[in-house]
């Protein structure tokens, strides 16, 4: 089974926003926590564009656009920069450069992360459409982006409160019509039967 059905591979953009990282104050924890659990979760091969700026929202903007218009990815994932602190701009941006916004995914993100920690709604994340392009804003925490994308699961790994990749993949066959395929042990997809192949 290939992650891709159609004949145009899954490109994924990474973005860690981080002025320290960004800086090699110390090393982002983000890309590698997000490329692992790609790997993990994708069946098949896709791409990935890695970026690590810092909390710019003009940089941020950029990044997102040239992602979009330039690579043209399917999916552009972001890491930090989501809560309420001056500098934590990462949501602005990405609203700035978006065409449509997608509300159920922060909301989605906040309600699973609620389970681990009250301080979730504090966060900022939202997740919006550019062409056919998905971005989604994640946590800056290599624990937290793991939960927000699997959900909240028992000690026997049983999902409780399912995570937001479970619909990323249908989504993006809306968006692009670009197939992907999920491992079910580490998030199942959902997508209605007609949408099956």
């Amino acid at each position: 089974m290939t992650a891709c059905l159609s004949k145009e591979k899954l490109k994924i953009g990474l973005v860690s926003v981080s002025d320290r990282a960004s800086q090699g104050v110390y090393q982002d924890q983000g890309i590698p926590e997000l490329e692992a659990w790609l790997h993990a979760a994708i069946i098949g091969e896709f791409e990935v564009e890695t970026r690590l700026i810092p909390d710019e929202q003009v940089v941020i903007e950029q990044t997102l656009i040239e992602l979009v218009d330039v690579h043209a990815c399917h999916l552009v994932l972001t890491t930090g920069g989501t809560g309420p602190a001056k500098r934590d701009v990462t949501p602005d941006a990405t609203l700035a450069i978006a065409h449509r916004e997608m509300p159920g995914f922060g909301e989605q993100m906040r309600q699973v992360s609620l389970h681990f920690v009250p301080t979730a709604i504090l966060s900022r994340q939202v997740s919006v459409i550019r062409h056919e392009s998905l971005i989604l804003n994640l946590p800056g925490q290599p624990k937290a982006i793991k939960e927000t994308l699997e959900g909240v699961k028992d000690e026997n790994g049983k999902v409780l409160v399912k995570g937001i990749f479970s619909a990323v993949p249908y989504c993006l066959q809306l968006l692009s019509e670009i197939y992907i395929e999920t491992n079910p042990k580490v998030c199942e997809t959902f997508r209605p039967k007609a949408a099956r192949k």
